[in-house]
């Protein structure tokens, strides 16, 4: 058996780095594959012949499977111990890995990217309350900076080499690139992680409370998936709704009741936590939509390959690598609803700013402002996270850490679902209202289709076919200026998005400070 306190007196100080990047390295496997597979979208897109609505449940079916299992990670340590959960999770992250690489159609796929967001789920949590357990309170927020670095900096590069892998071979190699960093860190976690610190029986699982959970991401996910198609009034529909708003219903309920729930209400009665989910909920909606937006636009408007579209986010990263340390050493010192609410404002300003964006938009100035809204991110992230769980009793720490992820993910689930949607409906409405003008009437238009004819003409092309091929070049004119103003509405939405955040980070800064001047004029010797 070997507790922290015999990993302590084996490795010494030390251990607190070689814990740190045990769990950093596993970080890293997975979140590789929470970003890297968007600038595979347009490829998979042309293999398996399936529209943008239909391929981005690649993106939110991992993201919905990681945000479930995030609550698994305090029964699975408390079950089986640190070691076994994160060894057990990394196998089968690599599992779903090369089933992906492998999949014949985008059905086994999707279920490829389960598989991975489900393993996902339970590593990041876990590699939370280790760095809790191991850090003292007064060091942890400079411990989430330097555990941030590898978390931040594997998104950023990943697009980028993954853009390589799929220019000189295909989409199918980005699903290869996690393995061997889980492969090292299933080797480094059998070294230096903790196994199971709590004698007698094996606690029970809350299945009843995980199906539910099940039940209302999948029924909800799917409901906003399909609703631009078959209608939001229809009745398969708003039966998808109803059910999962009963599921959601049943799930808050069983948990207040039963004996071992998988969330623990008793969280969200510190106001400092509760304020830090609604932060984080507004955060992973915002920043995992627009993570979606970029590459997308870059590649289906810009024509850029998916290595461009990969590099336009490296430098975000490298920016990252050196916000990180220093957010988290002042969220050891400054109120953390100074930093947050800096952060949030830089990237709701730069996402307005991202929304003037069109076809000539030059590849610098988008990663400008890729940059700018990533500095913001650097602020919030060690902040939040520390905040969330320095308010909660001991006891509740690794249940706080697995319910603030999956308050995150889960926004960030549905905020890129959203944002498809949004793009796809907003795309249809301007396209609608662009062809609407598009008249005998308007001399800009016959003077374009005259213009395009002429050139045409001067081709060679045949006088019957000239005026259908000048209408054609209008059609998908108009394709393209309907879909750039969708992406454009969409980057709106997402800078109004981190502005609401703003008052739910007010409410933290209350909180935090009312938490802060009680702990101060409690009496001597008094305990949490």
């Amino acid at each position: 058996m070997s507790s922290i306190d015999n990993l302590f007196d084996r490795y010494g100080p030390a251990y607190r780095w070689l814990a740190t990047g045990t769990v950093m390295i596993a970080a890293i496997a997975v979140v590789l594959s929470t970003t890297i597979v968007n600038v595979a979208i347009p490829g998979v897109m042309g293999t398996f012949g399936i529209s943008q609505v239909e391929a981005q449940w690649i993106s939110t079916g991992f993201l919905a499977a990681m945000t479930a299992t995030m609550l698994l990670a305090d029964w699975a340590n408390r079950a089986f111990g640190q070691r076994l959960s994160m060894i057990t999770a990394l196998m089968l992250f690599a599992a779903g890995s090369v089933l992906g690489g492998l999949a014949p159609n985008e059905t086994v796929l999707t279920i490829a990217r389960v598989i991975q967001g489900a393993a996902a789920g339970i590593v990041q949590p876990l590699a939370m309350v280790l760095l809790f357990q191991v850090f003292p309170a007064n060091q942890r927020g400079a411990a989430m900076g330097i555990f941030g670095i590898g978390v931040v900096l594997a998104p950023a590069l990943g697009p980028w080499i993954g853009g390589i892998l799929i220019d000189a071979f295909n989409w199918r190699y980005v699903f290869y690139l996690g393995l061997p960093f889980a492969a090292l860190a299933i080797v480094l976690s059998n070294l230096f992680l903790p196994s199971r610190a709590e004698r007698g029986p094996r606690p029970g699982f809350d299945w009843t409370g995980m199906i539910l959970l099940c039940v209302f991401l999948g029924f909800l996910l799917n409901a906003l998936t399909n609703a631009q198609r078959e209608g939001w009034t229809s009745d398969p529909i708003l039966a998808q709704f109803a059910i999962a708003a009963l599921a959601a219903s049943g799930f808050v309920l069983w948990e207040i009741r039963t004996e071992k729930p998988m969330l623990d209400m008793r969280l969200f009665a510190q106001l400092p936590f509760a304020s830090a989910c609604l932060v984080g909920f507004i955060m992973g909606a915002g920043l995992f939509g627009s993570t979606y937006l970029v590459p997308l636009f870059v590649q289906t408007i810009q024509g850029l390959t998916p290595t461009q579209a990969g590099l336009l986010l490296m430098p975000s990263g490298f920016v990252l690598v050196l916000v990180f340390p220093i957010a988290g050493r002042l969220s050891d010192r400054l109120p953390s609803g100074w930093l947050i609410g800096s952060g949030l404002a830089i990237f709701a300003y730069s996402s307005y700013l991202t929304s003037d964006i069109d076809i000539n938009t030059s590849f610098w100035t988008l990663a400008w402002l890729t940059v700018l809204s990533r500095v913001g991110l650097g602020l919030i992230f060690p902040s939040l996270t520390a905040s969330s769980l320095k308010v909660l009793p001991a006891m509740l720490v690794a249940q706080g850490s697995g319910a603030i992820n999956f308050i995150r993910q889960l926004g960030g689930a549905f905020g890129v679902n959203l944002l498809a949607v949004f793009l796809e409906r907003r795309t249809v409405m301007h396209a609608d209202a662009f062809a609407a003008t598009q008249t005998s009437d308007n001399t800009a238009t016959i003077s374009l289709l005259n213009q395009v004819a002429g050139m045409v003409k001067a081709a060679g092309i045949p006088d019957f076919q000239q005026l259908p091929a000048a209408m054609s070049f209008l059609a998908q004119s108009i394709a393209i200026q309907a879909n750039t103003a969708a992406f454009r509405d969409g980057f709106i939405v997402v800078a109004i998005v981190f502005a609401i955040a703003l008052l739910p980070t007010w409410l933290l800064y209350r909180a935090e400070t009312r938490h802060r001047l009680d702990a101060h004029s409690a009496p001597v010797g008094a305990t949490d």
